[in-house]
């Protein structure tokens, strides 16, 4: 047996109660975002924005985090390639339908639609994607791809679970190599058309390398609370062991210091370039609440996780990265709102926070629906790589070479 070691398991915890739970908040979401609709379109679609661009950026994480397993060949993150996979695939056809109201309410949202490009040199050096066919034929480009890399990458992931054969590891691979490239351009382009722009005229360089590294750092987070809690019921036992929780909390913390780079550069080379068509963006969100909001964002997203996990026993103990991960949700939000609000003129005087009930009730129907999902996914295929040719070096096991032949696997996720 290798060096790994594992700590001793509370008892199972009881969830019985808590499977109601994504049914409820569907429910409680549905009935306020049905409000919202009724009350101000325009702020529902902005909350609505804000909630599918949360998941979103988990279900792009993943993907990431798969697609980096495959390249490097890993052995620490067998463990949690299941998860990842399934994380992966709420892209399609889930996402794609949480997107639709979107693109019924995109002339609310998105004010380039309502300007005509011949009066706005700003939307016409955008042609022809700040048109209405440009926006809906790009968008659906985005999430065909995604579609592609995250059910191939699936199916063959399942196959191997069958047949064991090389083929799998090989496919899975290749599609790994195109779909990091394609990933990176998609959620890239998808940042600046969903996100940035919301206020048109304002440009950034590296926007879509900061919604990549915050991408990653969510998604780390919840990979980690998710994993955790396998851990706890023993449905993951056979291959988790606190050295991939080290894993886990280091690139939580690597990404950490990663987004907060990205975006103070944003924020340093646009104020220092000192150009009005850029320092708007920034301007405008130091009225009002925003400067509160900013402040915590500066503190909350990157020294309190940053000195919480800098210690290296910190990254595997469950009382402090398990609270730093919720935290990680709520400062994702506050970023996300803090990007995606003000760009709404009713909003540009400080957070709408007399319009919370609609983000969250927003919020709490797409994690209901999207929980539900992810669990009808999980439960229904093993809870790890049943033949991943690294399954022996997750679970602790050193194999000579000639007895690699005879090694049994595991049977499989009945629990």
């Amino acid at each position: 047996m290798s060096s790994q070691t594992k700590h001793e398991l509370p008892p199972p915890l009881d969830l019985t109660r808590w499977r109601s739970v994504p049914a409820l908040l569907m429910g409680i979401g549905a009935t306020l975002s049905f409000i919202g609709v009724v009350v101000s379109p325009e702020q529902f679609g902005f909350s609505w924005l804000l909630s599918f661009m949360f998941f979103l950026s988990i279900a792009i994480g993943a993907l990431f985090l798969v697609m980096v397993h495959h390249l490097t060949d890993a052995g620490w993150s067998v463990a949690t390639r299941r998860v990842c996979e399934h994380l992966g695939s709420l892209i399609f056809p889930w996402l794609v339908i949480l997107f639709l109201p979107i693109a019924f309410f995109a002339k609310s949202i998105y004010s380039w639609m309502s300007i005509d490009p011949a009066t706005n040199t700003s939307v016409a050096a955008k042609w022809p994607v700040f048109t209405m066919p440009g926006f809906y034929i790009t968008s659906a480009i985005f999430f065909a791809l995604w579609w592609l890399l995250s059910s191939s990458l699936s199916y063959w992931s399942l196959r191997q679970d069958k047949t064991g054969e090389p083929l799998c590891t090989y496919r899975m691979r290749f599609h790994s190599g195109w779909g990091i490239v394609a990933n990176s351009l998609t959620l890239t382009f998808a940042a600046a058309l969903w996100m940035k722009a919301l206020q048109y005229q304002w440009f950034s360089a590296v926007y879509g390398v900061y919604f990549f590294s915050i991408s990653a750092w969510v998604t780390l987070a919840t990979v980690y609370v998710i994993t955790a809690l396998l851990q706890r019921q023993r449905i993951l036992d056979r291959v988790l062991h606190d050295n991939q929780f080290f894993y886990l909390g280091l690139l939580f913390f690597a990404f950490t210091v990663f987004s907060a780079y990205n975006e103070f550069a944003q924020y340093f080379v646009v104020w220092n370039a000192n150009s009005p068509e850029e320092t708007f963006w920034y301007i405008l969100r130091t009225h009002g609440s925003w400067w509160a909001v900013s402040m915590i964002l500066i503190f909350g997203h990157f020294f309190v996780p940053f000195f919480l996990l800098l210690s290296v026993r910190a990254k595997t103990s469950f009382k402090i990265v398990l609270p730093v991960c919720a935290w990680a949700w709520l400062m994702h939000f506050l970023d996300l709102s803090f990007n995606i609000l003000p760009a709404l003129p009713q909003n540009q005087g400080g957070y709408p926070f007399h319009w919370l009930w609609l983000q969250l009730g927003c919020f709490a129907f797409m994690a209901g629906f999207l929980g539900w999902v992810f669990l009808k996914k999980f439960n229904s295929h093993a809870p790890f790589p049943l033949k991943d040719p690294r399954l022996h070096e997750a679970m602790g096991i050193n194999l000579e070479p000639d007895e690699c032949e005879d090694a049994s696997l595991p049977a499989g996720g009945d629990r």
